[in-house]
């Protein structure tokens, strides 16, 4: 059982397991041929005349893959408020048919609301990370979350 969390919970240095994701061949074509339909997303051979070789994710599924494992390892446990935006997103390496990728998060920063005494922001360095232990994605971004005994 995860143990819902507060804004009070998260601490400077705190690293976070997230969970793990396989991708299989069939998913990265599949969310390519919706959302991101370039050559070395959606065909092998065609990918392998392009920079990335072989066919890889795109790094939007990358991201999608990313938001999922938060959501289910931390936000739906969590007192989460949402998110003012994103920052430093790099797409590191490219994402094979049936890489295991692992999200954790390192808590860089805690900081009560000035302005809303229910809430602080937490500021988060994520790392998905392939099988080899290999960073395939980096982001960085600050998360709302409400304090304990604060009003919903």
């Amino acid at each position: 059982m995860t143990t819902f969390r507060h804004f009070e919970d998260f601490h400077a240095g705190e690293v976070i397991d997230l969970g793990r994701k396989t991708v299989s061949r069939a998913e990265i074509i599949e969310f390519a041929s919706e959302f991101d339909a370039q050559p070395f997303h959606l065909d092998e051979e065609a990918a392998r005349k392009t920079l990335l070789g072989g066919l890889a994710a795109s790094g939007w599924h990358s991201c999608a893959i990313f938001m999922r494992l938060l959501v289910d390892n931390l936000l739906a446990h969590s007192s989460s408020e949402g998110a003012p935006g994103v920052e430093k997103l790099k797409w590191l390496r490219p994402v094979r048919p049936d890489d295991t990728l692992s999200l954790s998060a390192t808590v860089t920063e805690v900081k009560p609301s000035s302005s809303r005494p229910t809430r602080g922001s937490v500021h988060f360095a994520f790392t998905l990370t392939n099988q080899h232990g290999e960073p395939v994605m980096t982001l960085g971004n600050w998360i709302m979350f409400g304090r304990k005994g604060a009003a919903a």
